[in-house]
């Protein structure tokens, strides 16, 4: 699979799932977790600038909750790769596509 034709992929799954999330849908991926969306209540924040209290009004924040497949392995990937881990915490987008591409 070409890498524009894996990103294309990629992106259109995203934006299917940012629609179904806008819309009040949950999101099930079996083994792998759940997308949904939370209700963050009102509360009183401070600007950092000037220390002046400020009303944030409250808002819906998508939510992710990983299934019991997705934990078990990262919790067993991590017991063996503990010590290796900590130098590549980010995983790009070029990487999964190179991951697609080349197995």
């Amino acid at each position: 699979m070409a890498a524009r034709d894996t990103d294309y992929a990629v992106k259109t799954v995203l934006d299917a799932m940012t629609q179904a999330l806008a819309s009040g849908q949950r999101i099930e991926i079996r083994g792998f977790g759940s997308f949904s969306l939370s209700e963050r209540a009102p509360r009183i924040g401070r600007n950092p600038k000037s220390g002046e209290k400020v009303q944030v009004p409250g808002k819906q924040v998508p939510h992710f909750k990983p299934g019991k497949e997705l934990r078990e392995r990262v919790d067993s990937a991590y017991d063996q790769e503990a010590e290796s881990a900590a130098d590549e915490s980010i995983f790009t987008l070029g990487q999964f596509n190179t991951r697609i591409m080349h197995g």
